[in-house]
């Protein structure tokens, strides 16, 4: 890959229960669609909001190992892409801590952006989080 290519990362938390069985599903893919990597991850007891937050850990801290930093950054949780977009303020003290290591891994890109996509267009996270899920 070329120092100015992107990294395209589906990202997905899933939980069961709210709190409940929780594990997230990382997608990257390079500017031509192919894969490069999938990383699926059981996260224990947690909330949806919380499984979505270390699912953007994962694909953070993934790209900075592969020296990927140029990323976009896709999930369904609306929540999640506000937030980090700065739209919505963090208020739950939990995804509070997250949020600041989000956003000090984030700092770290030359390029970084995240986007809210309707759930039909994440299906491979969402699948990959579900079947991590599904194999503990």
């Amino acid at each position: 890959m070329r120092l100015t290519d992107y990294v395209i990362i589906h990202i997905d938390g899933a939980s069961r229960g709210n709190p409940g069985p929780a594990a997230c599903g990382v997608i990257v893919k390079n500017g031509k669609g192919e894969v490069l990597a999938k990383v699926g991850r059981f996260l224990g007891r947690t909330t949806n909001n919380l499984a979505e937050y270390q699912a953007l850990l994962v694909a953070l801290n993934h790209s900075l190992e592969e020296g990927y930093y140029r990323i976009k950054v896709f999930s369904d949780s609306q929540l999640l892409t506000r937030q980090i977009n700065g739209q919505y303020k963090v208020k739950n003290s939990k995804l509070l801590s997250l949020y600041f290591r989000a956003q000090g891994l984030i700092s770290q890109f030359d390029k970084f952006s995240i986007t809210h996509v309707k759930r039909e267009n994440n299906r491979d996270a969402d699948q990959l989080a579900n079947s991590t899920l599904d194999s503990v």
